[in-house]
């Protein structure tokens, strides 16, 4: 207990105890226990809904308890006891914290306990009086101490509380980090510890789907923004309310993390639902423009979760403003290959491919427009002419430029193949 506060519950205890007659209060106080408990009990449940509207069967046996301990330390106190350490109100405190019941019920139950002590105080002590003398005293000592009893217990609740909840919440933080390790750096199966971890938090039902996703702002410079990091968590928590999915998210090496859950089947004989990624992909077009996200492929189970999360991390390396979501599984294979081989494949690019790089820019990438057109329409000049919104003769002309640049002619199936690698390459080389 905070020394100011035991001071002034102590100050105002001698003042009241100072007065002849205390002794009489006290066990007239006493003999009404009961009548006081029920008092007690009845003012808050009339004051306090949130005690009626809890369906913890523990809670109002609790608060009964705790109606009769609270009587009987003001009973004690005003026997001339000492003020103690209210042991009682911090294991209140604690427990409430672990029933996750709102301490600013417990708060407002302790005010009602005060108007309830205050006037029982009040009037047993007047009527106790020896004579008229002081009334006027008597009623403020009354006052002043039923005042610092409720503010002490008050004080000693809140702390109690928020350090507990604050602990479990640690505990919570520490279980999370751990079982997020877990899933997405793999474990062996035969590891008995691993598999009581998983088990006991849900994850080992053959009957799931597991998914990751990676979100991080446009600029991911930003995550090294405490604040806007977690309101990306945030967002990213609040898309997948009111789903059906699990989700386990938490911000790790500046990238908010999600593993997220849903049963693949209800049973057995029950046709598999729609892909867990996919449904996941729809939910996070809801937060904003300003974040890109990479959805893995569904894992069948935990032991492909690190799969996963290396499949999410490709998919966020090639999400954009365009493509804010970015599903593993609908990414083009070429572009997957180009984006694998990086610098590597640079380094290897034939000898015309510069000329060809330089001729499409000149032609503000029309060049490689009309390849990719032209292969849409199976080498239909006509039908890419059409698509492109142009006179067949321009696709010719382009086509002859292509020639006159890379030795190669487009109309070939295999030209055709080479030049589309070379210029995806191009669009996804390093600028600069």
């Amino acid at each position: 207990m905070p020394g100011y506060l035991s001071d002034n519950l102590t100050k105002a205890h001698m003042a009241l105890g100072a007065w002849p007659g205390l002794a009489v209060a006290a066990r007239a106080l006493a003999k009404d226990s009961t009548a006081i408990n029920a008092e007690l009990h009845n003012e808050i449940l009339a004051n306090v809904p949130a005690f009626s509207d809890s369906h913890n069967p523990d809670i109002l046996p609790d608060l009964e308890r705790h109606c009769g301990a609270h009587t009987g330390e003001i009973l004690r106190l005003l026997e001339g006891g000492p003020v103690g350490a209210f042991d009682f109100v911090g294991e209140h405190g604690r427990r409430c914290a672990d029933q996750r019941f709102p301490l600013e019920a417990t708060l407002h139950a302790y005010r009602c306990c005060h108007k309830v002590f205050a006037r029982r105080v009040r009037d047993a002590t007047v009527a106790a009086m020896v004579e008229s003398d002081g009334l006027q005293k008597l009623v403020a000592a009354a006052a002043d101490f039923t005042m610092e009893y409720a503010n002490t217990v008050s004080t000693i609740a809140t702390d109690t509380y928020v350090s507990h909840a604050r602990f479990q919440s640690n505990l919570a933080d520490d279980l999370k980090v751990n079982l997020l390790n877990v899933l997405l750096e793999g474990y062996d199966e035969s590891d008995g510890r691993v598999a009581k971890i998983l088990r006991d938090a849900g994850y080992l039902d053959r009957r799931q789907a597991f998914c990751v996703a990676l979100a991080q702002p446009v600029d991911p410079a930003e995550m090294q923004n405490p604040s806007r990091a977690a309101r990306l968590a945030d967002s990213i928590e609040k898309s997948l309310r009111g789903t059906a999915f699990r989700s386990l998210i938490d911000i790790r090496d500046n990238t908010v993390t999600a593993v997220c859950s849903d049963m693949r089947r209800t049973s057995g004989w029950t046709a598999p639902r729609m892909d867990l990624a996919r449904r996941l992909s729809s939910a996070f077009l809801t937060i904003g423009p300003a974040a890109v996200v990479g959805v893995s492929n569904d894992a069948p189970s935990t032991a492909r979760i690190p799969t996963a999360f290396r499949e999410a991390q490709l998919a966020l390396q090639l999400a954009d403003v365009s493509h804010r979501v970015m599903q593993f599984a609908e990414i083009p294979m070429q572009r997957l290959l180009f984006h694998l081989a990086g610098e590597e494949f640079q380094r290897v690019l034939p000898s015309w491919a510069a000329a060809y790089f330089q001729a499409d820019a000149k032609a503000r990438g029309a060049l490689g427009a009309t390849l990719r057109a032209y292969a849409d329409a199976d080498m239909n000049v006509l039908q890419t002419a059409k698509a492109l919104k142009i006179h067949p003769n321009t696709i010719y002309s382009r086509l002859q430029r292509i020639l006159d640049v890379t030795g190669l002619d487009a109309r070939s199936y295999h030209a055709l193949t080479e030049l589309l690698v070379i210029s995806e390459c191009g669009q996804n080389r390093p600028t600069g």
